[in-house]
């Protein structure tokens, strides 16, 4: 063996062996708190215990800037942020033992790929397979810039220093986050979980057609809208509450874009709102398939911030206070990187003809220019990620990038077992709006407008939903396609 290798090195094997030892004595820890506790436990196919009981870690990490950034989600921001009106955070749930899995929630517009992967590379080192991480996003509108994230946006170039600030802030999270998991793993013991829905109302579908044009901005009360409010609660072994997450399918964007200021926005708040009712646990928000989904009302400012976080609050405490469904197994995961399809990529003679714009339109267009200039051929495809995570038979965790609207997962529930089901989008890639087979003939913001902000080619094919609602069911167990009673 080399000289650098653990054989090799005398002070490395005994450091190795400590290492193995101190993992041995946590597990029998476990074990032992597993029968103090009263537990039989079986070992799954998938090699983890099932029982009633197992280890459960949760931590959480400050990702407020540190100083003044371009806010993102809306174009008409044209400098840094004034100031911060509430803290930002990144929080984690590792769940499992052996094979562990975690769960990120971070109150941001959205986690791009390359951040995502190179956590990933780097939690391997501790037992965690690609497939056992997600990391998703609350779609904040009042966050900071990523690098690659809705490049064009602002419709004209980023100064170089503020690009420089960004661009450190994304460095920043990836270390952040790489904490944020390993402590997370590190304060695993002995929990119960369970979990349950609820639902909330204030999403409202904002899809309308006005002027012969689908725009983003309106409110159909007749429109798609999944109004669904999962609930996962985490209990240590003597009934305290440790964690708790929620999902809910809306837009974090009550706040308009009318002050530039740092907030979580609804999120954010409703994770405060949770923390205060029950001190000591740890809240986490995700979002489902609500891109095209508005807060409503919205616009009054912080007024109607609050008035949607205590919806959520108050129906977080309504489903603790019930009768929750345990969870007996932590969760097993598969992961599958889609190659999706765009509908058309515009040639040279397109992109000179929209160039002349003054526009994010006209940004994006010099920007390809510049990029067949040089060679290179402007993209017909681009990745996609899809994830499952089943915790036994109790309950399928599905987790779906980009920007997903309500028809995906009301169309999950239908073919899947809705009873079981638990959709969570902006989740490992937020790269572009994901519009449904219904609503790509149509065209409009969610379709095709928006790809030019995240530095998109074209729409995608009618086809995607199918593609992407087949690779969920391939992914889960059979056993989740047959109806189940509660």
């Amino acid at each position: 063996m080399r000289p650098g290798t653990i054989a090799g090195n005398p002070r490395l094997f005994l450091l190795a062996t400590i290492a193995a030892a101190r993992q041995m004595a946590g597990r029998v820890l476990f074990c032992l708190a597993v029968l103090s506790a009263g537990c039989a436990s079986v070992r799954q196919p998938g090699g983890e215990p099932s029982s009633d009981v197992f280890p459960v870690g949760v931590a959480t990490v400050d990702i407020t800037p540190e100083r003044p950034i371009r806010l993102t989600g809306y174009g008409n921001r044209a400098t840094p942020s004034e100031r911060v009106e509430g803290r930002l955070w990144a929080k984690a749930i590792a769940l499992g033992g052996e094979r562990p899995a975690v769960l990120m929630a971070t109150d941001l517009i959205g986690v791009p790929r390359q951040i995502t992967e190179e956590v990933a590379g780097r939690l391997q080192r501790s037992g965690v397979r690609r497939e056992a991480l997600a990391i998703t996003a609350t779609h904040t509108h009042t966050g900071p810039s990523l690098t690659g994230v809705l490049p064009y946006i602002f419709g004209t170039p980023v100064p170089a220093d503020e690009q420089e600030s960004i661009d450190r802030y994304s460095r920043g999270l990836v270390d952040a986050l790489e904490r944020l998991a390993l402590a997370a793993l590190a304060d695993r013991r002995p929990a119960r979980v369970a979990w349950g829905r609820g639902s909330a109302g204030f999403a409202s579908n904002r899809r309308v057609l006005k002027d012969g044009k689908w725009t983003a901005f309106g409110v159909d009360p007749g429109g798609a809208v999944d109004h669904d409010l999962p609930l996962l609660a985490v209990r240590d072994m003597e009934g305290g509450l440790r964690a708790v997450v929620v999902n809910y399918a809306c837009h974090a964007t009550t706040l308009e874009g009318k002050d530039n200021i740092v907030h979580g926005d609804w999120p954010g708040a409703a994770q405060a709102l949770i923390q205060q009712r029950h001190p000591g646990a740890v809240a986490m928000v995700t979002i489902g398939a609500g891109a095209d989904a508005n807060p409503n009302p919205r616009g009054g400012g912080l007024t109607d911030v609050e008035r949607h976080a205590r919806e959520v609050a108050d129906e977080t405490d309504r489903l603790l206070a019930s009768t929750l469904r345990p969870v007996t197994s932590p969760p097993a995961g598969r992961f599958r990187e889609m190659t999706l399809r765009f509908a058309h990529v515009p040639d040279r003679a397109e992109l000179e003809e929209q160039a002349v714009r003054k526009d994010a339109n006209g940004m994006f267009a010099r920007s390809m220019l510049d990029r067949i200039d040089r060679g290179d051929r402007l993209p017909q495809t681009v990745p996609y990620p899809v994830q499952t995570w089943t915790f036994g038979r109790d309950l399928a965790m599905v987790f779906l990038g980009g920007e997903v609207v309500a028809d995906y997962s009301l169309r999950l529930k239908r073919e899947l077992d809705g009873s079981r089901l638990w959709v969570n989008a902006y989740s490992n890639d937020v790269a572009f709006y994901v519009p449904s087979r219904r609503m790509i003939p149509e065209g409009g913001y969610e379709v095709d407008r928006s790809m030019i902000y995240y530095g998109q080619p074209g729409p995608l094919t009618e086809d995607t939903e199918d593609q992407i609602v087949r690779a969920v069911r391939d992914l889960l167990p059979a056993d989740f396609r047959r109806s189940r009673q509660w």
